[in-house]
Order: structure tokens, then sequence, then C-alpha cells
């Protein structure tokens, strides 16, 4: 007994040959270290999404199968009933069909914010001197990452299958754009629900039910003018409507000037409403 407790002790003597003036040294610190910028922080925690997905791969299943699937299914399906061909119908479809899957995953970024609560990572970061709305435009950052690959994936799809864009590279770049811009402000969305909501199954539930609305109930699939006058009202004002009315005209080679604008507009106000109420309740959770 006695042999062991001296070897410990000399043991502990050995590793750990610290005065006291060299720990008050290494602990007071002299010049404290300067506080990361909005972006610098923002930036870090949108590497953290890209390092997740590079830590698990399978988050990318929904932004490589699910858009083929999507273009496959609904070309070959409606492109003979609606436009006698599906080559045809692809002109049309594709630009929407973008649209719709793009903002269909959006939701996920709910449900990492959801659990990643659920986990307590958050309660170390509310502890950083960070600017407070990094760690959600963190999520919303990684995310575009994943909506680009999403499109890439549909657009490389849709030109194997005979989708000819008008307006070229740049009209195609210009609605990829606008899709992202209008995504970004869609997510504050689904920010808030994983803030809100208890379960990760509870904002997919809810996300569902609000996402079906609005891209079901536009100009994904066919024409507004061919629904009767009361759906028109709500799909003309629906902002899914606007994005991929947009989003067809740019890739048509035209500058549709009003939907270009509607579709900024909504991402506005969806920021300005949803970004608050989610920092709200960021602060308080």
């Amino acid at each position: 007994m006695s042999t062991a407790t001296g070897t410990g002790t000399g043991e502990a003597q050995d590793l750990a040959p610290v005065s006291a003036d060299s720990l008050a040294a290494l602990l007071v610190a002299t010049e404290r270290p300067r506080r990361p910028s909005a972006l610098a922080a923002s930036l870090t925690f949108g590497w953290r999404a890209v390092l997740k997905i590079k830590h698990v791969p399978e988050q990318l299943f929904d932004v490589t199968a699910f858009p083929i699937m999507m273009v496959l299914m609904y070309t070959y399906l409606f492109g003979g009933a609606l436009a006698g061909s599906p080559r045809e119908y692809i002109q049309y479809l594709l630009p929407g069909i973008l649209v719709m899957s793009v903002v269909m995953i959006t939701m996920y970024t709910g449900v990492s914010v959801n659990t990643d609560i659920e986990k307590g990572v958050f309660d170390r970061f509310r502890t950083l001197p960070i600017w407070r709305p990094a760690v959600m435009v963190g999520y919303l950052l990684g995310d575009a990452l994943r909506y680009t690959i999403a499109s890439v994936v549909m657009l490389a799809v849709g030109l194997i299958m005979g989708f000819r864009p008008d307006g070229g590279f740049p009209g195609v770049l210009a609605g990829v754009a606008l899709l992202l811009v209008f995504s970004f402000a869609f997510s504050w969305i689904w920010t808030m629900f994983g803030l809100l909501l208890r379960t990760e199954k509870s904002v997919m539930g809810v996300s569902m039910m609000v996402i079906f609305p609005l891209t079901f109930l536009s100009d994904i699939f066919v024409k507004p003018e061919t629904m009767p006058g009361w759906l028109q009202a709500f799909v003309n004002n629906n902002p899914v409507t606007h994005v991929a009315s947009a989003v067809r005209g740019l890739m048509e080679g035209d500058w549709p000037t009003d939907e270009v604008l509607w579709s900024l507009g909504w991402a506005a106000v969806l920021v300005a409403v949803f970004g608050p109420v989610t920092m709200r309740l960021y602060n308080r959770k």
C-alpha cells in the first residue's frame, strides 16, 4: 500500500511541476481574444453544417434521389395527358418541379435545429460571445449548399430527358439564384418551428401540412387558367406560384419583372416576420 502510494505521489510530482506564479500567468490572459464578426461567426456555423453532411452523407439522399424521382415520375405520368408528350411537358414542368423539390427539402432545416436542441448543443452555443443570429444563419447557409446540389441534379436529369432552356446558362443561373434566395428566406419558418415544437416528428408533420398546399396549389404542374375561378384566387397569390413563374420565365429567356419582384418581396417579408420571431424563441429557449 505504502509503495503504491509513494509511486503515485512521485508520478504526480513529475507530471505537474507547475508553480503558483506560472499557473497564474496561464490563467490570467494579458489580452482578451477579439470577438468574431457576424460574418465570420455565420460562416463558421455554416461550415459546421457542411461537416455534418460530410460525416453523415445519407443526408444527401433527399437532394439527389428524391429530385430524380420527382422529375421522372411527374414527367412520364402526366406528360402525355397534359402536353401531348413528356418532351413537351418537361419544358413547362422542370422549372416548377425544381422549385417544388427545393422548397420541400427546406423543412429539414427545422429538423436539424430541433435535433440539436434535444442533444443540448444549443446550451453550448448560447454561452459563446458571438452574434446571436449566427447560429441560425449558419444552418441556412449550410442548407443552401444542399439546395444547390438538388438544383444541379434536377437540371442534369432534365437535360438528359430533353429539357432545353431558351435562356441558356445565364437564364438558368439567374433562376437558380432567385430560388436559393427565396429558399433561404422560406427556411426561417422551419427554424421557428424547430425551436417551438418539442420533437422532430412534430416539426416534419407541421412542415408537410404547410408545404403541400403551397406546392400543389400552384402553377407548378398546370397553368392557373385551367383551374376554377375560386381556386385561381389562391393560386395567383401563392408565393410558390410567383417563384415558379419567375424561375420558368428566366429559364425561357424572358425577364418576368413582376414575378421576380413578387418573389423577392415575399422573401423579404418572410425574413422580416419569421427572423425576429425565431431569434426571440432562441433567446428564450
